[in-house]
């Protein structure tokens, strides 16, 4: 497992314990027929995604507000350490071309799984750039959302 450190400068980090198996915490993560069901917190949903599990693979994701507004997200997978780490960015697209993001802040995500008795001690870590990129993602609303998303990842592993 590659270690990554964490900048309580730079960094946010959702840490919890749940009570499903690292195995479908993976699933619900890498499949995008699974993803859409729980990646946006409610009451916005995820209209579509797209993944193509590889480094240089695509990670592509739509939101939809309430009021119906969309907002694509494009980015490019990092490293895929199967069934234990997921690490995506959106400062790339898919091939490792660099992007611009309009109307945010490039940010890398590290999912970690690791099994913790018969459940998954889950870890999401926003990586950013600057202290203002992850004040901005602290101010609206990481841990709340993430937390939100992830409550909703395991009520749709649970019913796998």
């Amino acid at each position: 497992m590659t270690a990554y450190p964490v900048n309580p400068e730079l960094d946010l980090v959702l840490q919890r314990t749940v009570d499903v198996a690292p195995e479908l915490v993976w699933k619900a993560w890498t499949t995008p027929e699974l993803l859409v069901r729980w990646f946006a917190p409610k009451p916005w949903s995820t209209s579509s995604c797209e993944i193509d599990l590889r480094p240089g693979g695509r990670f592509d994701t739509v939101m939809r507000s309430p009021e119906g507004e969309e907002f694509p997200s494009s980015g490019c997978i990092l490293l895929v350490e199967q069934g234990s780490t997921l690490v995506f960015t959106s400062g790339l697209g898919p091939a490792f071309r660099p992007q611009v993001t309009e109307g945010g802040f490039p940010f890398t995500a590290v999912i970690s799984i690791e099994p913790d008795g018969t459940g998954t001690r889950y870890t999401a870590t926003a990586m950013h750039a600057d202290a203002s990129a992850k004040k901005q993602h602290e101010e609206m609303g990481f841990v709340e959302g993430w937390g939100a998303a992830l409550d909703q990842l395991v009520d749709v592993a649970k019913s796998l």
